[in-house]
């Protein structure tokens, strides 16, 4: 495999499926890794895997990323651990229950606090240290949900779309920095958080399609990224349908 032009790739969210197969991509090209999950047995797995791919460090960190504190905290280790960040990947998130978010403001505002406002927090951070060193990658997974507003998941598709709104304000004020910011909007992904919804038919990609894609679009630096490419032109219907007819549909 062709050695990736990176040296510290910190993986937030590092046990879900695609973040996975990401941090064993970078694994094997022998880069250094830090990776950040809630869960250290599966956090110690992962790690564990990707030290024997790698000649470098593998480096972990236990948080709650609803939790700014314990955010501070990660930034603050990474720092002492890390001579620099070139990549950073954010791909944690939940899958909410739309119908138990619509009778229970809690679960809404939970939902929209782990999906939204951690990322946002973490970018917050992340953004200043890679604005000073004056390099590296910002690479977020958010979703092709948050395009448009539809009644079977809004409240997941509202927290993705505000993360997509911060990224390309993000992107525009790093862009002299030399700082590269890439969202990734994955579709329909065979994963363990969508274990409980029926997969038919060619639009469902595999986690491991889904991490070669975000390792391929780090490394030239692209800015949106649909995955796989399809869900461009799936979702540039989607979002042409008029109002008056969009509403009478069950999406």
């Amino acid at each position: 495999m062709k050695t990736l032009p990176t040296k510290n790739v910190v993986i937030i969210g590092a046990t879900s499926a695609i973040a996975k197969q990401v941090a064993k991509k970078y694994a094997d090209s022998n880069n250094q890794l830090y990776l950040v999950a809630r869960n250290q047995e599966q956090l110690n797995i992962i790690a564990q895997d990707c030290q024997v791919r790698t000649d470098q460090g593998v480096n972990t960190f236990i948080a709650d990323l609803t939790d700014r504190t314990q955010i501070n905290k990660m930034f603050e280790d990474i720092q002492d651990k890390l001579s620099s960040i070139d990549v950073l990947l954010v791909a944690h998130g939940t899958l909410p229950d739309q119908k138990n978010c619509e009778q229970d403001v809690d679960q809404t505002l939970r939902a929209i606090a782990e999906n939204g406002l951690s990322v946002i927090n973490i970018l917050t951070i992340a953004a200043n240290i890679l604005e000073k060193q004056k390099s590296g990658n910002i690479a977020v997974i958010s979703s092709v949900a948050g395009m448009r507003g539809r009644q079977s998941n809004y409240v997941y598709g509202c927290a993705k779309s505000m993360v997509s709104t911060f990224l390309q304000g993000l992107r525009n004020r790093l862009h002299k920095s030399g700082v590269y910011v890439t969202d990734i909007k994955p579709g329909f992904v065979d994963t363990p958080m969508t274990a409980h919804i029926e997969k038919k038919g060619a639009l469902w990609a595999s986690s491991e399609q889904v991490g070669q894609i975000i390792v391929e679009s780090i490394q030239k630096n692209k800015q949106t990224v649909y995955a796989p490419f399809f869900w461009r032109y799936i979702m540039l219907i989607i979002t042409s349908v008029p109002e008056f007819i969009f509403k009478k549909l069950s999406l």
